[in-house]
């Protein structure tokens, strides 16, 4: 039944046709190719259409929202939130989730963009980041400390420009299979971290060696 319910739809954007034969409907596929074709046209439509969409995004006052983002594709819109706001970022209780194998794919566009704009990191991790000498440390330079043993939480704080992220549901190396992030757009909430975040860095661990940045 589903099946039917979807053929006149792949009829109308030509990727599927109908025959006859001996006096009965038969339907085919087209070359794959017809895919890329498809996505390509949809691709092309929005390239034309992004200059208004960012003029009238841009346009649009952000002084103070909260909103909230969840799963994977929020955490995807988290990172691109960075890399359009360009300004540094610091965390706090970071867990090295950046890798998890959900948003993966995702990471090295990331880092690479990061890297190109110049955003600046300052991570203060649990200290567990230091007991297993997590891969993370390999991508984040040299601004980085650890929280004292014992001060490890299920949850983080990043904040950036006027952007103060909550992020719950999170563990060393990833998120639990429901994670949400709560987003504050308020620049003074944000400054306020800032100054929270010195106090807490001049009294947390520094690493024993340097790593390569990114």
């Amino acid at each position: 039944r589903n099946v039917y319910d979807s053929l006149p739809r792949l009829i109308d954007n030509g990727l599927v046709f109908e025959f006859i034969l001996k006096n009965e409907n038969r339907y085919k596929a087209v070359d794959p190719n017809k895919l890329m074709e498809f996505l390509k046209e949809k691709e092309s439509a929005l390239e034309g259409a992004m200059p208004e969409m960012q003029k009238l995004y841009k346009g649009t006052p952000h002084m103070q929202e909260v909103y909230i983002y969840r799963g994977p594709e929020g955490w995807k819109n988290y990172m691109r939130d960075i890399l359009r706001v360009g300004q540094p970022v610091y965390f706090i209780g970071a867990k090295g989730a950046w890798l998890d194998k959900r948003v993966q794919s995702f990471f090295p566009y990331f880092i690479k963009e990061a890297h190109k704009r110049n955003i600046r990191f300052q991570h203060i991790f649990d200290h567990e980041i230091k007991e297993q000498d997590h891969e993370i440390l390999k991508y984040v330079g040299n601004e980085y400390r650890f929280l004292p043993k014992g001060y490890s939480a299920p949850a983080s704080i990043d904040f950036f420009g006027d952007h103060v992220n909550i992020i719950s549901g999170i563990k060393i190396g990833g998120m639990e299979e429901d994670f949400s992030f709560t987003v504050m757009v308020n620049r003074a909430i944000a400054d306020a971290f800032r100054i929270w975040f010195r106090f807490m860095w001049d009294f947390c661990e520094p690493p024993n060696k340097k790593k390569k940045l990114y």
